[in-house]
Protein backbone atom coordinates (compact mmCIF):
# COMPACT_ATOMS: atom_id res chain seq x y z
CA UNK A 1 0.00 0.00 0.00
CA UNK A 2 2.78 2.25 -0.65
CA UNK A 3 2.52 5.00 1.87
CA UNK A 4 -0.15 4.03 3.50
CA UNK A 5 1.77 0.87 5.06
CA UNK A 6 1.42 1.04 8.73
CA UNK A 7 4.53 -0.13 10.65
CA UNK A 8 3.17 -3.21 13.17
CA UNK A 9 1.31 -3.26 15.34
CA UNK A 10 -1.06 -0.56 13.30
CA UNK A 11 -3.87 -1.26 11.15
CA UNK A 12 -3.64 0.04 7.36
CA UNK A 13 -6.34 -1.64 5.09
CA UNK A 14 -7.46 -0.75 1.86
CA UNK A 15 -10.40 -2.55 -0.19
CA UNK A 16 -13.16 -2.15 -2.51
CA UNK A 17 -16.64 -1.65 -2.11
CA UNK A 18 -19.59 -0.48 -3.71
CA UNK A 19 -19.18 -3.33 -6.63
CA UNK A 20 -15.69 -1.68 -6.93
CA UNK A 21 -16.44 2.40 -6.95
CA UNK A 22 -15.48 2.72 -3.61
CA UNK A 23 -12.13 2.78 -2.31
CA UNK A 24 -11.95 1.98 1.73
CA UNK A 25 -9.19 3.36 3.52
CA UNK A 26 -8.92 2.24 7.54
CA UNK A 27 -5.53 4.04 9.28
CA UNK A 28 -4.70 3.29 12.84
CA UNK A 29 -3.07 6.25 14.70
CA UNK A 30 -1.90 7.87 11.80
CA UNK A 31 -0.30 10.54 13.45
CA UNK A 32 2.46 7.92 14.93
CA UNK A 33 3.28 6.78 11.25
CA UNK A 34 2.21 8.76 8.29
CA UNK A 35 4.35 11.87 6.99
CA UNK A 36 2.87 15.23 7.75
CA UNK A 37 2.24 15.79 3.49
CA UNK A 38 -0.13 12.58 4.17
CA UNK A 39 -1.62 13.62 7.25
CA UNK A 40 -2.38 17.04 6.35
CA UNK A 41 -4.29 15.09 2.86
CA UNK A 42 -6.25 13.36 5.17
CA UNK A 43 -7.32 16.20 7.42
CA UNK A 44 -8.63 18.27 4.18
CA UNK A 45 -10.60 15.19 2.91
CA UNK A 46 -12.71 15.37 5.98
CA UNK A 47 -13.01 18.35 5.75
CA UNK A 48 -13.86 17.87 2.60
CA UNK A 49 -16.78 15.60 3.57
CA UNK A 50 -17.90 17.93 6.21
CA UNK A 51 -18.63 21.01 4.05
CA UNK A 52 -20.92 18.73 1.61
CA UNK A 53 -23.26 18.38 4.84
CA UNK A 54 -23.14 22.29 5.45
CA UNK A 55 -23.69 22.18 8.76
CA UNK A 56 -21.44 25.26 9.96
CA UNK A 57 -17.61 24.84 10.99
CA UNK A 58 -16.69 22.44 13.14
CA UNK A 59 -13.41 22.62 15.16
CA UNK A 60 -12.76 19.42 17.14
CA UNK A 61 -10.92 15.97 16.97
CA UNK A 62 -9.46 15.56 13.28
CA UNK A 63 -11.20 18.38 12.20
CA UNK A 64 -8.51 20.35 13.89
CA UNK A 65 -5.79 18.73 11.89
CA UNK A 66 -3.48 18.37 15.42
CA UNK A 67 -0.75 15.97 16.01
CA UNK A 68 -2.39 15.15 19.51
CA UNK A 69 -5.83 13.88 17.86
CA UNK A 70 -4.29 12.31 14.60
CA UNK A 71 -2.02 10.14 17.07
CA UNK A 72 -4.87 8.52 18.58
CA UNK A 73 -7.21 8.43 15.58
CA UNK A 74 -8.52 5.53 13.83
CA UNK A 75 -10.15 6.30 10.55
CA UNK A 76 -12.17 4.84 8.14
CA UNK A 77 -12.04 7.18 4.48
CA UNK A 78 -14.08 6.58 1.66
CA UNK A 79 -13.40 7.56 -1.36
CA UNK A 80 -15.50 7.59 -5.04
CA UNK A 81 -12.23 5.72 -7.44
CA UNK A 82 -13.46 7.46 -10.04
CA UNK A 83 -12.94 10.72 -8.97
CA UNK A 84 -10.66 10.12 -5.98
CA UNK A 85 -13.23 12.41 -4.16
CA UNK A 86 -13.36 11.61 -0.69
CA UNK A 87 -17.38 10.30 0.11
CA UNK A 88 -17.47 9.37 3.86
CA UNK A 89 -15.74 9.07 6.47
CA UNK A 90 -15.90 7.79 10.33
CA UNK A 91 -13.49 8.97 12.94
CA UNK A 92 -13.04 7.14 16.15
CA UNK A 93 -10.20 7.87 18.44
CA UNK A 94 -8.63 5.69 20.88
CA UNK A 95 -8.67 7.27 24.56
CA UNK A 96 -6.62 6.14 27.23
CA UNK A 97 -7.95 5.54 30.64
CA UNK A 98 -7.10 3.66 33.79
CA UNK A 99 -9.89 1.08 35.22
CA UNK A 100 -9.27 -0.77 38.14
CA UNK A 101 -5.49 -0.14 38.35
CA UNK A 102 -4.83 -1.03 34.54
CA UNK A 103 -4.35 1.01 31.32
CA UNK A 104 -7.14 0.54 28.94
CA UNK A 105 -8.33 2.33 25.62
CA UNK A 106 -12.19 3.26 24.88
CA UNK A 107 -12.96 3.55 21.67
CA UNK A 108 -14.79 6.75 21.41
CA UNK A 109 -16.98 6.29 18.19
CA UNK A 110 -16.64 9.92 16.82
CA UNK A 111 -17.79 11.89 14.23
CA UNK A 112 -19.95 10.07 11.25
CA UNK A 113 -20.24 11.76 7.72
CA UNK A 114 -21.68 11.15 4.76
CA UNK A 115 -21.73 13.40 1.41
CA UNK A 116 -25.31 13.12 0.38
CA UNK A 117 -25.24 12.00 -3.00
CA UNK A 118 -23.90 8.73 -1.43
CA UNK A 119 -25.73 8.00 1.45
CA UNK A 120 -27.64 5.52 -0.56
CA UNK A 121 -24.93 3.54 -2.38
CA UNK A 122 -24.58 0.86 0.83
CA UNK A 123 -21.69 2.44 3.11
CA UNK A 124 -23.59 2.42 6.20
CA UNK A 125 -22.05 -1.31 6.91
CA UNK A 126 -18.53 0.18 6.47
CA UNK A 127 -18.68 3.04 8.74
CA UNK A 128 -21.06 2.06 11.47
CA UNK A 129 -19.39 -1.29 12.08
CA UNK A 130 -16.77 -2.95 10.23
CA UNK A 131 -13.75 -0.41 11.73
CA UNK A 132 -15.15 -1.44 15.28
CA UNK A 133 -15.30 -5.03 14.75
CA UNK A 134 -12.09 -4.74 13.11
CA UNK A 135 -9.79 -3.54 16.51
CA UNK A 136 -12.47 -6.80 18.31
CA UNK A 137 -10.23 -8.79 15.95
CA UNK A 138 -7.37 -7.35 16.54
CA UNK A 139 -7.47 -7.01 20.17
CA UNK A 140 -7.72 -11.06 19.82
CA UNK A 141 -11.28 -11.57 20.29
CA UNK A 142 -11.29 -9.94 23.96
CA UNK A 143 -13.61 -7.23 24.72
CA UNK A 144 -12.86 -3.49 25.12
CA UNK A 145 -15.35 -0.61 25.61
CA UNK A 146 -16.31 2.05 23.61
CA UNK A 147 -18.13 5.54 23.94
CA UNK A 148 -21.17 7.73 22.42
CA UNK A 149 -21.66 10.92 22.55
CA UNK A 150 -24.72 11.94 21.10
CA UNK A 151 -28.58 13.70 21.47
CA UNK A 152 -29.79 11.60 18.27
CA UNK A 153 -31.95 8.91 19.20
CA UNK A 154 -31.18 6.65 16.26
CA UNK A 155 -27.85 7.05 16.90
CA UNK A 156 -28.03 6.05 21.10
CA UNK A 157 -30.20 3.43 19.43
CA UNK A 158 -27.71 2.08 17.11
CA UNK A 159 -24.92 1.82 19.93
CA UNK A 160 -27.73 0.13 22.42
CA UNK A 161 -28.31 -2.41 20.28
CA UNK A 162 -24.80 -3.02 18.74
CA UNK A 163 -23.00 -3.35 21.85
CA UNK A 164 -23.27 -5.02 25.18
CA UNK A 165 -23.29 -3.77 28.53
CA UNK A 166 -24.52 -0.13 27.27
CA UNK A 167 -25.86 3.02 29.33
CA UNK A 168 -27.73 4.71 29.54
CA UNK A 169 -30.22 2.52 27.66
CA UNK A 170 -33.81 2.16 27.98
CA UNK A 171 -33.46 -1.67 28.58
CA UNK A 172 -34.42 -2.77 32.48
CA UNK A 173 -31.71 -4.83 31.91
CA UNK A 174 -29.12 -1.56 31.80
CA UNK A 175 -27.36 -1.04 34.95
CA UNK A 176 -24.77 1.64 35.79
CA UNK A 177 -21.93 -0.22 37.07
CA UNK A 178 -19.03 1.01 39.06
CA UNK A 179 -16.83 0.63 35.77
CA UNK A 180 -19.29 2.45 33.75
CA UNK A 181 -18.53 5.66 36.38
CA UNK A 182 -15.03 5.59 36.63
CA UNK A 183 -14.75 5.47 32.91
CA UNK A 184 -16.99 8.05 32.69
CA UNK A 185 -15.80 10.57 34.80
CA UNK A 186 -11.85 9.97 33.37
CA UNK A 187 -13.16 10.14 30.07
CA UNK A 188 -15.39 13.49 30.88
CA UNK A 189 -12.34 14.61 33.01
CA UNK A 190 -9.31 14.44 30.05
CA UNK A 191 -10.73 13.57 26.25
CA UNK A 192 -13.52 16.47 25.69
CA UNK A 193 -11.96 17.64 23.13
CA UNK A 194 -11.98 14.21 21.19
CA UNK A 195 -15.74 14.81 21.26
CA UNK A 196 -16.16 18.84 20.96
CA UNK A 197 -17.70 19.64 24.70
CA UNK A 198 -16.24 22.95 26.18
CA UNK A 199 -14.83 22.78 29.70
CA UNK A 200 -18.07 24.51 31.09
CA UNK A 201 -20.40 21.55 29.92
CA UNK A 202 -21.79 19.90 33.47
CA UNK A 203 -21.96 16.05 33.42
CA UNK A 204 -24.68 14.55 35.33
CA UNK A 205 -23.12 11.40 36.32
CA UNK A 206 -26.66 9.89 37.88
CA UNK A 207 -28.30 9.63 34.39
CA UNK A 208 -24.77 9.87 31.91
CA UNK A 209 -26.38 13.62 30.49
CA UNK A 210 -23.67 16.40 29.67
CA UNK A 211 -25.29 19.70 29.94
CA UNK A 212 -24.53 22.31 28.02
CA UNK A 213 -22.13 20.04 25.89
CA UNK A 214 -21.99 22.09 22.59
CA UNK A 215 -19.47 24.58 23.45
CA UNK A 216 -16.47 22.95 22.33
CA UNK A 217 -16.47 23.29 18.25
CA UNK A 218 -19.24 20.67 17.78
CA UNK A 219 -21.48 23.68 18.19
CA UNK A 220 -23.13 23.58 14.43
CA UNK A 221 -24.30 19.88 15.40
CA UNK A 222 -26.49 20.96 18.38
CA UNK A 223 -30.08 19.91 17.40
CA UNK A 224 -33.87 20.97 18.04
CA UNK A 225 -35.62 17.84 18.89
CA UNK A 226 -37.71 18.09 16.23
CA UNK A 227 -34.56 17.75 13.93
CA UNK A 228 -33.47 14.98 15.53
CA UNK A 229 -33.28 11.72 13.55
CA UNK A 230 -35.72 9.16 15.38
CA UNK A 231 -34.88 5.69 16.02
CA UNK A 232 -37.98 3.05 14.90
CA UNK A 233 -38.22 1.52 18.55
CA UNK A 234 -39.71 4.23 20.40
CA UNK A 235 -38.21 3.61 23.97
CA UNK A 236 -35.25 5.33 22.58
CA UNK A 237 -36.90 8.25 21.34
CA UNK A 238 -38.62 8.62 24.90
CA UNK A 239 -35.06 8.03 26.43
CA UNK A 240 -34.22 10.91 24.73
CA UNK A 241 -37.32 13.47 24.83
CA UNK A 242 -37.28 12.94 28.64
CA UNK A 243 -33.72 12.98 29.69
CA UNK A 244 -32.06 15.90 27.19
CA UNK A 245 -33.02 19.61 27.27
CA UNK A 246 -32.38 20.09 23.71
CA UNK A 247 -32.86 23.59 23.78
CA UNK A 248 -29.99 24.27 26.10
CA UNK A 249 -28.16 21.17 23.95
CA UNK A 250 -27.56 18.05 26.31
CA UNK A 251 -25.77 14.90 25.24
CA UNK A 252 -25.91 11.68 26.37
CA UNK A 253 -22.58 9.72 26.85
CA UNK A 254 -22.90 6.01 26.41
CA UNK A 255 -20.47 3.50 27.24
CA UNK A 256 -20.44 -0.01 26.56
CA UNK A 257 -18.43 -2.75 25.47
CA UNK A 258 -17.69 -4.95 22.29
CA UNK A 259 -17.38 -8.72 22.63
CA UNK A 260 -18.23 -12.33 20.78
CA UNK A 261 -21.34 -12.24 21.06
CA UNK A 262 -21.80 -8.30 19.14
CA UNK A 263 -19.43 -9.80 16.81
CA UNK A 264 -21.91 -12.45 15.49
CA UNK A 265 -24.48 -9.86 16.06
CA UNK A 266 -22.77 -7.55 13.51
CA UNK A 267 -22.25 -10.94 10.88
CA UNK A 268 -25.67 -12.15 11.34
CA UNK A 269 -27.90 -8.99 10.91
CA UNK A 270 -25.95 -5.73 9.91
CA UNK A 271 -23.32 -6.53 7.25
CA UNK A 272 -24.81 -7.44 4.13
CA UNK A 273 -24.80 -10.83 2.11
CA UNK A 274 -22.47 -9.43 -0.63
CA UNK A 275 -19.87 -7.84 1.84
CA UNK A 276 -19.39 -11.18 3.16
CA UNK A 277 -16.21 -12.12 1.50
CA UNK A 278 -14.49 -8.60 1.91
CA UNK A 279 -15.34 -8.45 5.80
CA UNK A 280 -14.52 -11.50 6.54
CA UNK A 281 -11.14 -11.61 4.65
CA UNK A 282 -9.97 -8.42 5.88
CA UNK A 283 -10.74 -10.13 9.74
CA UNK A 284 -8.44 -12.97 8.90
CA UNK A 285 -5.74 -10.77 7.35
CA UNK A 286 -5.80 -8.66 10.69
CA UNK A 287 -6.03 -11.94 13.07
CA UNK A 288 -3.34 -13.15 10.75
CA UNK A 289 -0.97 -9.86 11.33
CA UNK A 290 -1.86 -9.84 15.00
CA UNK A 291 -1.88 -13.90 16.55
CA UNK A 292 -0.94 -16.22 14.03
CA UNK A 293 2.14 -14.39 12.65
CA UNK A 294 3.88 -13.70 15.91
CA UNK A 295 3.47 -17.42 16.92
CA UNK A 296 5.21 -18.75 13.95
CA UNK A 297 7.80 -16.23 14.16
CA UNK A 298 7.79 -17.47 18.00
CA UNK A 299 8.54 -21.05 17.03
CA UNK A 300 11.14 -20.40 14.60
CA UNK A 301 14.52 -20.58 16.05
CA UNK A 302 16.90 -19.27 13.28
CA UNK A 303 15.13 -16.23 14.41
CA UNK A 304 16.30 -13.71 16.47
CA UNK A 305 13.78 -11.98 18.83
CA UNK A 306 15.59 -9.32 20.86
CA UNK A 307 16.39 -9.93 24.56
CA UNK A 308 13.69 -13.45 24.72
CA UNK A 309 16.04 -14.59 22.28
CA UNK A 310 19.75 -13.33 21.23
CA UNK A 311 20.97 -14.33 17.34
CA UNK A 312 23.26 -17.26 17.91
CA UNK A 313 26.62 -17.30 16.66
CA UNK A 314 27.73 -18.43 13.53
CA UNK A 315 30.72 -20.82 13.63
Amino acid sequence: MGSWAAPRPYIALEFSAGGGKLRVRVLERPGLWLEKPELDRLVEEVRTVVRSLRVGDLSYGILTGEKRHLDRLILTLIEDRKTGAPVAFNAMFALDCTLRGSPVDVIHLGLTAVDPRFRSRGVAWILTGFTTFLLFVKNGLRPYWISNVSQVPAAIGMVAEAAANVYPSPDPAARRSFDHVVLAREIMGRHRDAFGVGEDAVFDTERFVILNAYTGGSDHLKKRWEDAPRHRDERFNELCRKALDYERGDDFLQLGQVNLFTLWRYLAHSLPREAWAVALSRFAFVLANTLVLPVLRWLTPAVPMGDLRPAKRRG
